[in-house]
This record gives C-alpha cells, sequence and structure tokens, in this order.
C-alpha cells in the first residue's frame, strides 16, 4: 500500500480505556507511531476517570514511591492507584471467600 493509499485510509479510534490499568497494557503492546505518517490526523481519548482523591505522604515516603514508579517507568501517582486497587480488588476476594 502506498503512502497516498494509507493517508486517504481512516485509521480507526481507540475506544476509550475502562482503566488506566488496561490503557496502561495496550500502550505496552502498541506503539503510536505503528499507523500514522506526515499528514495524519490524531485524536486521544481519556480513560473514564470518575473522581480524584487527595492522600498526604511523608516527603520520604513521596521519593520512595517515586523511586519505585520510576523503575517501572510509570508515574507515581499510576503506581500508587495501582496499589491501592490492588489492596482493594484482594480484600474484596477474601471477604467473598470467607461468606462462601
Amino acid at each position: 500500500m502506498t503512502r497516498l493509499e494509507r493517508r486517504n485510509e481512516a485509521i480507526k479510534p481507540i475506544p476509550p480505556f475502562e482503566t488506566i490499568e488496561e490503557e496502561a497494557e495496550f500502550w505496552d503492546t502498541h506503539s503510536v507511531v505503528d499507523e500514522i505518517d506526515q499528514g495524519t490526523l490524531v485524536g486521544f481519548h481519556q480513560s473514564r476517570k470518575t473522581d480524584s482523591m487527595t492522600i498526604r505522604f511523608q516527603p520520604e515516603d513521596i521519593q520512595r514511591i517515586r523511586e519505585e514508579a520510576n523503575q517501572l517507568g510509570i508515574g507515581p501517582t499510576t503506581l500508587a492507584r495501582m496499589w491501592i486497587l490492588k489492596h482493594l480488588r484482594e480484600r474484596q476476594h477474601h471477604s467473598k471467600t470467607r461468606t462462601s
């Protein structure tokens, strides 16, 4: 397929992501430059975020979170959110197994 044919072919938008983790997994295996070339129009959707929360940490704890997030190649708030959600899922799983 020639460049001109590719330019005239529409790039299908990526459906909105349900979670940050889903978006991170997608971008770990895809690149924005795979489907675009000069002249391609590109648009982006944000994931469906519903609300935010402020959590206070001691400066040394924030530094440790930043260092670990940096090692994983993600932002510190993404890492903190992943940890909290993992904990909530584990607690939910444990409470279900106790009632069964």
